[in-house]
């Protein structure tokens, strides 16, 4: 397994965390229905094969993930760092529909919900999930508030997630921004400027969906697609759609070679691709099922040759 340090004063991360998205389970932007006990073997055979961080969020689930990610995190006991993020809340409203509001107070109240789930006292990673675009709160005083549980020892790291390099400034004129979480794989690369932004700005890069959320594993075809519970938003998504579908599934075709020279499944030279971004520093790869991790983990040692990034560019 590679490590890299996450920003300059940052902690030394394996460049593959599980992403706790989809063991959330069901709700708005759930990927259909979850087993427990998967969602809890997955997250323990990537912890025994030396990743060290599992990324989750208050929202996935509606609190659901952190739960889960909190009982695997205190059955493992080893150093496991928990990201977490706010900026989503649902508490209260109509249908538990989330909105973006990342006002001081809900950053708190958030925080202190997560710790309950979570069942800690901090948090090793706290980001803003997204910027906050219904309340009016300027995004320094919301990042104010972040150095502000920092200092306390709530938060040991704070980042950004789904912010543009605007955003980043502004924050970055506050306090140091830790790490950036961006989208990116091989069939988006639309965060290459916040990448390019976070290099020279000495920011760490937690790449998100470096998979495609399941189009680059090698395992999807349009009758799976078809076969998504009606629970899964991929069902809706443009990515997963005619024309689309079938330009992605056409980069797979393109990873196939190099998986073989290399001998590894296809999802871990997706993943390698990624890493091997300047100024990337880990990607977040999601599980809800032991067996789909192994597509993936290989990603932590595999280093891609000049040849075979020029094929895939």
């Amino acid at each position: 397994m590679q490590f890299r340090r996450l920003g300059p004063n940052g902690p030394e991360i394996s460049v593959v965390g599980m992403g706790a998205w989809a063991i959330g389970g069901p709700w708005q932007f759930g990927w259909g229905p979850q087993d427990d006990d998967e969602s809890l073997a997955a997250l323990h055979k990537a912890f025994d094969a030396g990743v060290n961080w599992v990324d989750t969020a208050a929202v996935y689930g509606l609190g659901h993930s952190e739960e889960v990610v909190g009982q695997a995190v205190r059955e493992h006991g080893g150093e496991i760092q928990v990201f977490t993020k706010c900026g989503r809340p649902w508490y209260g409203r109509e249908n538990n529909e989330p909105t973006y509001d990342l006002r001081p107070d809900t950053i708190r109240f958030e925080l202190e919900q997560s710790l309950k789930r979570l069942g800690t006292d901090h948090v090793d990673l706290y980001q803003f999930h997204w910027p906050d675009t219904e309340t009016g709160t300027l995004a320094e005083d919301s990042w104010a508030t972040m150095a502000d549980l920092v200092t306390e020892g709530k938060v040991r790291w704070a980042g950004l997630s789904n912010f543009d390099v605007q955003g980043l400034e502004r924050c970055e004129r506050v306090r140091h921004v830790d790490s950036l979480q961006p989208p990116f794989s091989l069939i988006d690369r639309s965060a290459a400027p916040e990448i390019a932004w976070c290099a020279a700005n000495r920011t760490g890069v937690l790449c998100y969906s470096p998979l495609g959320s399941g189009l680059l594993t090698g395992s999807f075809d349009a009758d799976r697609v078809r076969d998504l519970p009606a629970g899964d938003w991929r069902r809706t998504s443009d990515e997963f759609r005619p024309p689309r579908l079938e330009a992605n599934l056409e980069v797979v075709r393109r990873l196939e070679p190099v998986a073989e020279r290399h001998g590894v499944p296809v999802a871990a030279v997706a993943v390698a691709w990624v890493l091997a971004v300047e100024g990337v520093t880990a990607a977040i790869v999601g599980a809800r099922r032991p067996s789909q991790v192994d597509g993936w983990l290989p990603a932590g040692e595999l280093r891609l040759t000049g040849a075979d990034l020029a094929g895939l560019a």
